[in-house]
């Protein structure tokens, strides 16, 4: 079995990256890096919402995990200067959950619900007239005496952070006034924020080795801070602790990450398509049972970034390896 949460080049957050989260989270719009399109959206709407004194519209934030949703959500509630409550779409079980949420709410305070496709569906019926109305139908009593009463609430902005957003509903999505699509990073913007992580952790390091990590982070911020935090373990107890490009290839060298980001999952991934199925057409539920990991895990954790470097196609007859995979394993490439 395949793991794919405790991988480190996952971008899923894991316990280890709380404090880093914490201490490495920028507070302010100017302060945050890469993502220039949606910061030169959010900036006008942010300004235009605190021209005319009103909150913001509702903000859905969407993008692979790892690439600063939550981060952004606590960067609007502090550029609007209001309060900011932060819940999850699986911690929202009942209505009666949400309710007690958004009757606690403030004026023009933010709401930030992470994962939220996953939120119960008698529970998304409930935000429909909260978001639209800021009002809340709650039904008192049971059976023929059952009554609907009309609750307001204090207006907010709702932000919803989503690694797939095509699990939203339509009446959801449609509420959202303002989407927005986090990017994965470019190696220079990487470069720069693990330079900033590295200066406010105290850590050594030469812009080579800091451009090495970056290369390695396969876009994502929190892949390159958890990076800058082993390589500098390795550079303190074997080097003399500042991370150079030599110290920095080494140090990933030992956690089995290459240089393109790839671990020893990606590579077994494309080594047994190659080796059993010489290199496919293979459909995907085969692929599954040749590696002993279930088809949505394949589909959402390890396809996407090993088809973005293009080293894997989805074809009608199933997943093909490319020439650059080959390549890249040095591996003699066969076209039919």
């Amino acid at each position: 079995m395949m793991e794919n949460d405790n991988r480190i080049v996952s971008g899923v957050f894991r316990v280890e990256d709380e404090d880093n989260d914490i201490s490495l989270r920028p507070k302010w719009l100017n302060e945050y890096i890469g993502q220039d399109k949606a910061k030169e959206k959010l900036d006008i709407f942010i300004q235009a919402a605190r021209g005319r004194k009103e909150s913001l519209d509702h903000v859905l934030l969407y993008g692979p995990p790892g690439l600063g949703k939550t981060t952004l959500a606590n960067i609007i509630a502090n550029e609007m200067g209001v309060n900011i409550r932060v819940t999850s779409g699986p911690a929202i079980e009942r209505p009666g959950d949400l309710a007690s949420i958004l009757t606690n709410l403030s004026d023009d305070d933010v709401l930030f619900i992470d994962e939220i496709h996953r939120i119960n569906r008698t529970v998304e019926e409930i935000l429909y007239p909260a978001m639209e109305d800021f009002a809340l139908d709650i039904i008192i009593g049971k059976g023929p005496s059952a009554r609907s009463v009309r609750l307001d609430l204090c207006r907010f902005t709702l932000i919803g952070a989503t690694t797939r957003s095509g699990q939203l509903s339509s009446p959801l999505r449609d509420r959202f006034g303002v989407l927005l699509n986090l990017e994965l990073y470019d190696e220079d913007s990487l470069k720069e924020i693990v330079t900033r992580s590295a200066s406010i952790l105290g850590i050594p390091i030469e812009e080579e080795g800091a451009l090495e990590i970056a290369r390695r982070s396969r876009g994502t911020p929190r892949i390159a801070n958890r990076l800058l935090k082993r390589v500098r373990d390795y550079a303190e107890v074997l080097e003399d602790g500042v991370i150079t490009l030599d110290v920095a290839q080494k140090g990933l060298e030992i956690l089995e990450v290459d240089s393109l980001g790839l671990d020893a999952v990606d590579r077994r991934l494309i080594l047994t398509l190659i080796e059993n199925f010489s290199g496919g057409p293979v459909g995907v539920d085969t692929l599954s049972a040749a590696t002993g990991e279930e088809r949505i895990t394949i589909e959402d954790v390890y396809e996407p970034y090993l088809l973005q470097i293009g080293f894997l196609n989805r074809t009608p007859r199933g997943r093909v390896v490319t020439k650059k995979a080959y390549d890249h394993f040095n591996i003699p490439f066969i076209e039919d």
